[in-house]
């Protein structure tokens, strides 16, 4: 291999599967999860599912609220100044727990003291989509493009996943490319659609009718291995370049909850991932559901700081 920039969540927690007790509604007042960015992204969609289910099936009115800005610190922040009763929650991921302690000098929370982390719900792999009017199939076209009119990607912001992987692909490759950061991947593959942007780096699953349309073309995927329903995308690694980065996302809430009702929300929540239905639907988005207990889930994000910070670092987004 070329180089290296290797990041899974296998790789800093061997989770082991979550014993499920009773699920079901934890307050009789209206939730709400908050969302570190735009309506349409994963997180989004993982919100809604969630949203959807505690509702349907347990009878826990919940809302979705889209709070994006700066990272993802804005919801984050905002969730931690909450009244920690189950009526907040924080569909959490890497941007405000694992990229923002690296790449913000100051945070005004932390991590794991001011959050209750309640249980891991998946990861997905984000890959490298260009413009087919571009004519490129492949790497080297990547890297012939790059060194010479210039490439400009799309990210869902700075220190985001995608930036983090943008520049860890700019890295492997030893190129340089023009980053163009927006508040979530929706905004971002509008602007592609539009012509604006010559690539964008978003999940695999999210981009699935526009790969089968012909609209994108993917020249890598972040897995370790090729994706089941995209078996003809190659991984980098294949292509020498060993860089895997996965997106985590969580649900989580204030610290000081009640650990009856954290484990209540853990078990609403497993029960819902169970389903049938929802694992369908995770799977046709790419997420893959790790069970952990809630102490787990703690441990896991607590870890993700250091394994990110290199690549953080590298990014040169930290000192904000």
């Amino acid at each position: 291999m070329k180089h290296l920039v290797t990041l899974s969540a296998a790789a800093v927690l061997l989770a082991t599967t979550a014993a499920v007790a009773e699920p079901g509604k934890w307050t009789d007042e209206p939730v709400r999860i908050v969302v570190t960015f735009p309506p349409g992204g994963t997180s989004d969609l993982i919100a809604r599912v969630l949203a959807q289910y505690f509702e349907s099936e347990y009878g826990q009115k919940t809302v979705v609220d889209n709070r994006p800005g700066a990272g993802g610190t804005v919801a984050a922040d905002y969730v931690a100044q909450q009244a920690p009763d189950g009526t907040t929650l924080i569909l959490g991921n890497n941007a405000p727990f694992t990229i923002a302690p690296t790449q913000f000098e100051t945070l005004p929370y932390e991590p794991l003291g001011s959050f209750t982390h309640i249980a891991n719900l998946g990861a997905s792999t984000p890959g490298l989509f260009v413009q087919p009017k571009l004519g490129i199939t492949d790497l080297p076209g990547f890297i012939e493009l790059a060194n010479g009119a210039g490439v400009t990607y799309g990210s869902s912001g700075v220190g985001s996943i995608t930036h983090i992987l943008g520049n860890a692909v700019d890295n492997a490759l030893e190129i340089e490319t023009i980053h163009v950061p927006y508040q979530g991947s929706a905004p971002a593959i509008q602007d592609f659609r539009a012509g604006v942007l010559d690539a964008f780096y978003d999940s695999l699953a999210q981009n699935a009718s526009m790969i089968e349309d012909n609209e994108v073309v993917p020249l890598g995927v972040a897995s370790a291995e090729r994706m089941a329903r995209f078996p003809d995308i190659p991984t980098f690694r294949e292509q020498g370049y060993d860089v895997v980065i996965q997106n985590w996302t969580g649900l989580s809430g204030p610290a000081g909850m009640d650990p009856a009702m954290v484990e209540t929300i853990h078990d609403t929540v497993e029960a819902v991932m169970a389903m049938p239905a929802v694992i369908e639907q995770m799977d046709a988005w790419g997420i893959s559901h790790t069970p952990m207990t809630s102490e787990e889930f703690t441990t896991f994000v607590g870890s993700t700081v250091e394994v990110w910070r290199p690549l953080i670092l590298a990014a040169k987004v930290n000192g904000g």
